[in-house]
């Protein structure tokens, strides 16, 4: 039977928004989506409707990178099951974050970073330099499957010659804290590397390479995935110079080498790869939108769904669009959940006073401000798929009133936290910082938004 209407508690939005944003991680998790979409039936290699004889191959390696890589190896492995893993002499080489390292049975995990420094290192340079040489070593009779999701960009490091990996780091930490997208960052990195911008496909000399993908770009296009290593790029040089200009990278100390080398002709990469190759995207941001909106009518909630189908601008303008949709969920009545997913950008401050963040946190401190007290009876959470958001051990953070009240009620300003990017060390003493350690995917970021709304108590 039907009691008196009551609403529900900061602490029952607060511990929702966790339910609802991790039903949303755990749809797009590597492993699950492997399963559900990969699949060996008489002898044949079933990827979604597309089948892959295996009988027309003598070896099967993989190789790839990427922050959901790991699991999508191990998941490999099991759908391949052990018969196949011998008969097949199934190997390979995936470049991985360092806290995702695992032993498997066949495919060799390699650390190229440490966790929550989203950079390519040495490490990573070398991995992906016994990548190249793997698929150097392939013939017809061979089939290369390809492991790419987000993060590969970073993981898949191999500087053209005549710049360092210097070079390219200066480059993309100049371009990130000057708030270039991922379009435009993807441009300039593909132009610069030897397996990014379809590169792993030109050098792959197997009979097949099927690459299967977890899309963490806003609209999936295949060639800013990863920076795209198995597929062609259709970027220039000179969108790459520009890119650079728009950005005032050379007075910002951005080397000559970079400049040169971008001026230089690359026949080989307009060359066609020798082998068949075929791109698969297993999941992405919208199913993670999609599995939380379930979740959302599991808990009794009326849901809006927004998925970004296009880049999206600074943080701070997504927070301020998504707190002004929770004040009218509130006043109008209607759905009182939102979920969204996207890919904002931040701004950053001079490194000298630059504090810790992402820019999840961003955006969450950033709707903090901006409501004020307005919070009341709106519990927003903001965090990143992958378990990282900027070089924190943090996936994001949540707000809600009475975070904001405590935090005021110590003397925290928000808008000065905002200004310096220090939005970790603002959540971290009241407990609004999201820790999910590694998820083993990435499809960008994952936003929840609730409001209280008067329901029947069931008695």
């Amino acid at each position: 039977m039907s009691g008196s209407p009551v609403k529900r508690t900061a602490e029952q939005l607060r511990r929702d928004a966790r339910a609802i944003w991790q039903a949303g991680v755990e749809a797009v998790r590597a492993e699950r989506l492997i399963h559900e979409t990969v699949r060996v039936e008489h002898g044949d290699l079933w990827i979604r409707d597309m089948v892959i004889p295996l009988d027309a191959y003598r070896r099967l390696v993989v190789v790839g990178g990427g922050k959901a890589a790991a699991g999508m190896s191990a998941a490999l492995e099991e759908v391949l099951g052990p018969d196949l893993l011998e008969a097949k002499q199934v190997a390979g080489w995936v470049n991985v974050p360092d806290d995702c390292v695992r032993p498997l049975r066949r495919i060799h995990l390699h650390g190229g970073r440490p966790a929550g420094r989203n950079e390519p290192t040495p490490r990573a340079v070398e991995g992906t330099r016994r990548i190249l040489e793997i698929v150097a070593s392939l013939d017809a009779d061979d089939l290369c499957l390809g492991v790419i999701s987000g993060g590969g960009s970073a993981l898949l490091p191999a500087p053209r010659e005549g710049i360092t990996l210097d070079d390219k780091l200066a480059v993309t930490r100049h371009l990130s804290a000057a708030g270039a997208n991922i379009q435009e960052l993807n441009t300039v990195r593909k132009q610069l590397s030897r397996i990014k911008g379809g590169g792993l496909a030109r050098a792959c000399h197997a009979g097949r390479l099927a690459a299967l993908m977890i899309s963490d770009v806003i609209g999936d296009p295949l060639d800013l995935i990863s920076s795209g290593p198995t597929v062609e790029d259709h970027s220039t040089a000179q969108q790459a110079l520009e890119i650079l200009e728009r950005y005032h990278a050379r007075q910002a100390g951005v080397g000559q080498r970079v400049f040169d080398v971008l001026r230089q002709p690359r026949a080989a990469a307009r060359a066609k790869p020798v082998c068949q190759v075929t791109n698969t995207i297993l999941g992405n941001n919208a199913t993670a939108v999609d599995a939380a909106g379930r979740e959302a009518v599991r808990l009794g909630y009326a849901y809006v769904l927004q998925s970004a189908t296009q880049l999206e601008g600074p943080a701070e303008e997504v927070a301020r669009r998504l707190a002004a949709q929770a004040v009218r969920m509130r006043e109008d009545g209607g759905p009182d959940c939102l979920v969204s997913g996207g890919e904002p950008i931040v701004h950053l401050a001079p490194e000298s006073r630059r504090g810790l963040g992402g820019r999840n946190q961003q955006l969450a401190l950033a709707a903090l401000e901006y409501l004020g007290d307005d919070l009341r009876e709106i519990t927003l959470l903001s965090g990143g798929t992958d378990g990282e958001d900027g070089p924190t051990d943090a996936a994001g953070a949540l707000v809600d009133w009475p975070l904001s009240a405590a935090a005021r009620q110590r003397g925290f300003d928000a808008g000065e936290y905002l200004r310096r990017n220090d939005a970790y060390h603002f959540f971290e003493p009241f407990g609004g910082l999201i820790k999910t350690g590694p998820t083993h995917t990435n499809v960008g970021d994952l936003r929840v938004v609730l409001v209280a709304r008067r329901q029947s108590a069931a008695g």
